[in-house]
């Protein structure tokens, strides 16, 4: 059984860390979050888990944090994440992304934190030539965010190397779905994933769903995406801390992902049936940068962690985002 450590969760009102404060707190683990609510939400966060209201590169707030609550590990989601932003804007992602992250990574050696889990992305591996993706296939991210991202993972390895500290990096797909209890969802103004814009258009709050680029090499011709409902990531990271608790001296690089891939067009489909209503499509040019097909190479982390995702299925994980978008405009009035 492992020891339940208090764990300090960056960026934990926002749609991801939010959902791994859940999975945490369902497993009894203490947990404290800190977050500059510059894109999160106060109501995100459970009742009874401290917010510490901050930024991640305030290294004397987190000195305090890991004194008061006794923090042995970390889980860090706290970043800016919008792919076009980071082309038009690097600055700002190699600032929230690369230069904050050493900040806390800094301050969790200072205090002696052993364990940390890193929010990573497949944007580190750019267009790849081959799909599914393994972990060793080559890291060429081809904008300032998968960029950002790498950075952060190799200065997780080389500080692994000269200290008593294991990290995991998880490098995620396309993050999809909300709480099945309809606790925390999506919540950002202005998002860009599939499956929210589409249950917004389908709930009237937008007119249309745009589909950018119809020649892709695919069955029929839009890109492909594995999407990997956001409970079953959740749980991945519980199962990592886990993992890095029983082998100190051992650290993770894993994809998180289900192993498979829908369209553009299957996804709204799947929004179609599940809200029995027609979004209308707006067939647009593609965008630069987005590979026809990317599906990750899960075989790794099944190997390693005892992860069963619970969620694997489109329809599963669009009904979800679809209670959460209906929720969010309960809270919203």
């Amino acid at each position: 059984m492992t020891d339940k450590v208090p764990v300090l969760v960056t960026g934990g009102a926002g749609y991801i860390g939010s959902h791994a404060v859940l999975a945490l707190v369902d497993s009894g683990w203490p947990v404290c979050v800190i977050d500059n609510l510059s894109t999160g939400f106060r109501f995100a966060i459970p009742e009874g888990v401290p917010l510490y209201e901050g930024d991640i590169e305030d290294g004397a707030l987190l000195a305090r944090i890991f004194a008061e609550r006794g923090c042995r590990a970390v889980m860090h989601f706290a970043g800016s994440i919008i792919v076009p932003e980071s082309v038009e804007n690097p600055l700002k992602y190699y600032h929230n992304n690369t230069a904050k992250s050493r900040a806390l990574i800094a301050a969790a050696v200072t205090a002696g934190v052993p364990h940390f889990i890193f929010s990573s992305t497949a944007a580190t591996y750019g267009i790849p030539e081959v799909s599914p993706v393994t972990e060793d296939s080559p890291k060429i991210p081809i904008n300032p965010y998968g960029m950002s991202k790498l950075m952060t993972e190799t200065m997780l390895a080389d500080t692994a190397r000269a200290h008593p500290f294991n990290y995991c990096a998880l490098r995620y797909f396309n993050v999809a779905g909300a709480d099945p209890q309809a606790r925390t969802g999506q919540s950002t103004a202005g998002a860009t994933h599939l499956i929210k814009v589409a249950v917004e258009a389908a709930l009237g709050k937008r007119d249309h769903v745009s589909v950018f680029g119809t020649d892709y090499a695919t069955p029929d011709g839009t890109g492909v995406r594995d999407y990997i409902h956001v409970s079953d990531l959740a749980a991945a990271h519980v199962l990592a801390l886990e993992a890095l608790i029983a082998e100190p001296a051992r650290s993770l690089t894993m994809n998180c992902g289900y192993g498979r891939g829908f369209s553009v067009l299957e996804v709204l489909d799947a929004v179609d049936r599940v809200t029995n209503h027609t979004i209308e499509r707006r067939l647009e040019g593609r965008r630069a940068g987005d590979p026809d097909s990317l599906i990750s190479d899960n075989r790794r982390i099944k190997a390693t962690l005892p992860w069963e995702p619970r969620y694997a299925d489109l329809d599963t994980i669009v009904g979800h985002a679809l209670a959460w978008e209906r929720r969010l405009s309960e809270i919203r009035g």
